[in-house]
């Protein structure tokens, strides 16, 4: 999840708004490739959540990567909790249940990305293991309650798990239970963004099927294979999953800000506090709503920044792209992930040839797709096939887009080996999560608790 920022710049007009996201736009020559993932830390004794507090606490995790990483400390009411690179180029941070989360820094090359992931758990593991604490990659929390979770102390999750409970069935299984991996990728123009944000957002349920990965919960396998995407279908449909607007052809920046302006907010942070503002959407805001009710009620661009920050759309709109519908995994998936939106969307043959496969997808059959991938997986019809077949296709276009990229690593091989593991799934027919539940079964003797094992960083 991003950090809160400050920025006092007055915002004047809704076109100050839309100038903001444009002003992203860049060269293709300065694109890059910001990559998230998040995992759950365990005791190893026991296979026991970690709370933030105590010895062997997150708190202590967060001061010995400081130690190692020399990253400055971003602090919520005077408690640690995150780090920054200093020259803002990546970041550490929690998630509400304690999932730890690396932010990465722009990279230009998929073999960067893995590198720094690898740098990254090394790190955690030199810190981690002499605290007996281990981490694991899904994408849902498999064995804990939500009653046995333990809390972070960020302010603006205090407002978040106030006003969940009232938009939604599964807001705090989202924030407490889930884990994600994500990239953040560029655009050159406002039509290049609408170009990569229908793909992504018409794709994004084929890449929930790809990376499905959380067949457990509370103990037992719970009928999906991918519990976070079930999650997702009713978190807070105002602010979350698929915008219809996206799909047209004339969908443009200006579109996007008018609907963020009519989402509730969370709070606005003045003089390092939070603000409870789920009452006033940020149109009323604009409107002088909060005059009166928070110092200083008259909105900031920081108050934009960190408004975007709590929108959570399949795909989401910042200064860059947020594919947002994928499973956390393990060490492997974090790098086939970027890999797999690159090759599609960083390359002109292959944004060309993913746009002509997908352009005829409607909203409707997408939100179908949407709503029967978290059971069904690759399994789930679409268009009168199954999605694996779909899955084919969209795979050898993103291969095309890594091979045509060329970037190759000091041993001579380009990107499109990162992809091995979403081909392995196609091949098989089978996800992770599905592989999960048959060990499940077998060898595992219905117990869940090999999965601490098997699927640990």
């Amino acid at each position: 999840m991003a950090r809160d920022t400050t920025d006092n710049r007055p915002i004047e007009t809704v076109d100050d708004l839309v100038a903001y996201i444009a002003g992203g736009c860049k060269p293709k020559e300065a694109w890059r490739i910001g990559t998230e993932h998040e995992k759950f830390p365990f005791y190893v004794d026991g296979n026991r959540p970690v709370p933030f507090e105590g010895d062997r606490g997150i708190r202590a995790l967060l001061e010995g990567m400081q130690r190692i990483l020399g990253w400055n400390p971003i602090l919520d009411d005077g408690r640690i909790i995150g780090l920054v690179e200093p020259t803002g180029q990546g970041a550490i941070s929690l998630e509400p249940g304690g999932q730890f989360e690396l932010s990465g820094a722009p990279l230009e090359t998929i073999h960067q990305t893995c590198r720094e992931g690898n740098a990254h758990l090394a790190q955690l593991r030199e810190i981690a293991e002499p605290l007996g604490i281990r981490f694991l990659g899904l994408g849902g929390s498999p064995k804990w309650r939500l009653s046995e979770t333990p809390r972070m102390p960020k302010s603006r999750y205090e407002i978040m798990t106030n006003y969940m409970p009232k938009v939604g069935s599964h807001g705090l299984d989202m924030m407490y239970r889930t884990c994600t991996i994500q990239v953040n990728l560029d655009f050159a123009s406002e039509t290049d963004m609408r170009r990569k944000m229908q793909v992504g957002m018409r794709l994004q349920p084929l890449a929930t099927a790809l990376f499905a990965n959380s067949p457990f919960s509370d103990g037992a396998v719970n009928g999906f294979q991918s519990w976070r995407g079930e999650i997702w279908r009713d978190t807070d449909n105002r602010r979350a999953g698929l915008l219809p607007f996206v799909f047209s052809e004339m969908f443009g920046f200006r579109d996007y800000v008018e609907w963020a302006l009519d989402v509730p907010m969370y709070f606005v942070i003045r003089e390092g506090h939070y603000h409870d503002c789920t009452h006033v959407t940020f149109r009323q805001f604009m409107d002088g709503a909060l005059r009166g009710t928070v110092p200083d009620g008259t909105p900031t661009m920081g108050d934009w920044t960190n408004h975007l920050s709590t929108l959570f759309p399949d795909v989401r709109m910042k200064r860059y792209l947020e594919m947002r519908g994928a499973d956390g995994g393990p060490w492997r998936r974090i790098c086939a992930l970027p890999a797999f939106w690159v090759g599609l969307l960083y390359d002109a043959a292959a944004l060309d040839a993913v746009e002509d496969l997908t352009r005829g997808w409607s909203f409707e059959e997408v939100e179908a797709l949407r709503d029967a991938v978290p059971v069904e997986g690759l399994s789930a019809s679409f268009r009168n096939h199954h999605l694996r077949e779909t899955a084919r296709e969209v795979l050898a276009i993103s291969h095309m887009g890594l091979a045509n990229r060329g970037r190759r690593n000091r041993e001579g091989f380009d990107e499109t080996g990162f992809l091995s593991p979403l081909d392995e799934v196609v091949a098989r027919g089978t996800t992770s999560a599905q592989e999960m539940v048959a060990a499940y079964h077998t060898r595992w003797g219905g117990s869940i608790e090999p999965v601490f094992l098997e699927h640990a960083y």
